[in-house]
């Protein structure tokens, strides 16, 4: 009975810990969103600009539905104070999974942390600068000149929001690349050798994730291929065992 009650008592506390950290991480979305609620109309302005500046005299954003340039706004500030609160959100993770790691684990897990963090924004600030100001560009020129642009702020915003996160969990494929060779779930060999159906998927996964057009979705395909070539690189400086004993990278066994 006593043996029993020891081995919930951990288990308890883990799950106590696990509960506080979760609070902590709402509280601050919480926080942020409450903070940047005031600015919700100066937020949307700025996620609307890629559109806004390319669209044609006379046309404008309109709200077909009563209640969206109430929600519109609202949706976007929720969604920024999330994406704001990642950082904090993760590090609540690795506090509660740092005491079960080795030593050459947690050297390994934060640069592997920080590196996914960068690139998640580094994604998002893609699809933002480069992406959408071309996609606008396209669609607000080839349509019929009789026809006047007019889009709803809601389907804009979740447009826009769906492409944020496509390229802003695109851009971690180096990071995901170089997981699976570090776990040796794959090689730098093997998936050399499966370049050419990996850039074909890349193609797929644009055809799913953006609009249907060929435009978007090369600007999607082209990146995450690219983005792969560097997972490649990075798997390059992974080191493997050989014969249960020596250790060498994955670049020089390759060569050999």
């Amino acid at each position: 009975m006593s043996t029993d009650s020891s081995n919930q008592a951990p288990l308890v506390a883990h799950l106590l810990e696990l509960r506080n950290r979760l609070l902590k991480s709402v509280l601050a979305i919480l926080i942020l969103f409450v903070g940047l609620y005031a600015f919700a109309n100066d937020l949307y302005l700025i996620v609307s600009e890629p559109l806004r500046l390319l669209l044609p005299p006379g046309s404008s954003l309109i709200a077909t539905e009563v209640a969206s340039p109430f929600l519109a706004p609202l949706k976007l500030t929720f969604f920024v104070s999330v994406l704001i609160s990642v950082p904090y959100t993760l590090y609540q993770a690795w506090s509660f999974i740092a005491p079960a790691l080795y030593k050459n684990e947690k050297q390994i897990a934060i640069p592997l942390l920080v590196s996914s963090i960068f690139l998640f924004y580094a994604g998002i600030l893609f699809a933002y600068y480069i992406v959408l100001p071309l996609i606008f560009g396209f669609f607000t020129t080839v349509g019929p000149g009789e026809v006047t642009v007019m889009t709803d702020i809601n389907n804009y915003l979740n447009f826009v929001l769906k492409l944020f996160f496509a390229f802003g969990v695109t851009f971690e494929i180096p990071v995901a690349t170089y997981l699976l060779i570090k776990a040796g779930v794959t090689t730098v060999a093997a998936l050399a050798k499966k370049r050419p159906y990996i850039f074909l998927g890349c193609f797929v996964v644009g055809m799913l994730i953006t609009p249907p057009d060929i435009f978007s979705q090369t600007l999607l395909a082209i990146p995450m291929w690219l983005l792969f070539e560097l997972g490649l690189l990075a798997g390059r400086t992974v080191k493997v065992v050989v014969d249960g004993s020596e250790e060498r990278s994955e670049s020089t066994q390759s060569a050999q």
